[in-house]
């Protein structure tokens, strides 16, 4: 099938709590693909009924910007799947897992990937475990399958605890609390299975929030990172190995921290950012890549599956 004339839909807003974030990533890729030649028609998933509507439209290939929940968690692409549709990114169960800050943890873990250690509280004993903890301060309170920072807290005391934890579960039912690693944040995008120049990520506020990642100013983004040569090619491999452990495909980030005693994974994107503030269009443009190259590779992968 030659490209040019294909017919894509981009997939865009969607109902998690990164519906914003996915509207403007949908809108910055629809533009690219147009300016490319492409026949290009977005449209903005409100809901599960919205399915039907979208099929009643005519594409040969998905391009899938939905973040959160239903779009990045093997939702939407079983449903694709199932109607034998092409789209863009990981299949079902790398979504999946990536999605879920446990299950990839674990699987990180048993492929002996450094991630910082954590354990899980869920809502139906949180009364009775509130006030323990096994890790020293500070931690790390997150949901397990929430993406852009959404209910993260930096905690260091007891007080701090119980109000993270609280905001963890306004967007999940199993929460992590994880070791903090003190050093720096840094990111890795991986396409069509090469590693993208590192990014150093320096934000103005305490950590690297839902605020530092989307307004403009709000955090230093450092590329190639300045990190020592070893350092930056062991951040590339581990970022390589983690993508491939979970299962992923043609395009996804991963975040890291470099603390004291090495590189630590936190997690992995299969539907990463693709708005004009985003680290893979960032990181692709480091390498060479311009944002219309960036998209159509990533069509021209979705059509090898």
């Amino acid at each position: 099938m030659k490209t040019k004339g294909l017919r894509i839909i981009v997939l865009k807003g969607g109902w998690s709590s990164e519906r914003e974030i996915s509207l403007k990533s949908g809108a910055a890729v629809e533009k690219a693909l147009k300016d490319g030649g492409f026949k290009v028609s977005s449209f903005d998933i409100k809901g599960r009924k919205s399915l039907a509507e979208m099929m009643r439209k005519k594409f040969d290939v998905v391009f899938i910007v939905l973040h959160g929940k239903f779009g990045e968690d093997g939702g939407i692409q079983a449903f694709l799947e199932g109607m034998n549709i092409p789209y863009t990114g990981s299949g079902v169960l790398a979504s999946a897992l990536a999605m879920n800050k446990i299950l990839s943890k674990k699987i990180f873990q048993a492929e002996g990937i450094p991630t910082p250690d954590y354990h899980i509280v869920r809502r139906s004993t949180f009364a009775l475990r509130r006030s323990r903890l096994i890790l020293p301060f500070p931690v790390v309170v997150k949901p397990s399958c929430e993406g852009s920072t959404i209910g993260v807290s930096i905690v260091e005391n007891k007080k701090e605890l119980r109000s993270g934890m609280r905001l963890a579960f306004k967007y999940d039912n199993e929460i992590l609390i994880e070791k903090y690693i003190a050093g720096a944040e840094i990111t890795v995008s991986i396409l069509d299975e090469q590693p993208l120049p590192v990014i150093e990520l320096r934000p103005k506020r305490k950590f690297y929030d839902y605020q530092a990642k989307y307004k403009v100013g709000m955090c230093e983004h450092i590329v190639p990172a300045p990190l020592p040569k070893e350092i930056y090619k062991e951040a590339q491999e581990l970022a390589l190995r983690a993508h491939r452990v979970l299962g992923c495909r043609d395009y996804s980030r991963v975040d890291m921290r470099v603390g004291k005693k090495g590189i630590y994974v936190l997690e992995v994107n299969t539907v990463p950012g693709m708005s004009k503030l985003s680290l893979v269009p960032e990181a692709a443009r480091a390498a060479g890549i311009e944002f219309s190259e960036l998209v159509r590779r990533l069509i021209d992968l979705a059509l090898k599956h």
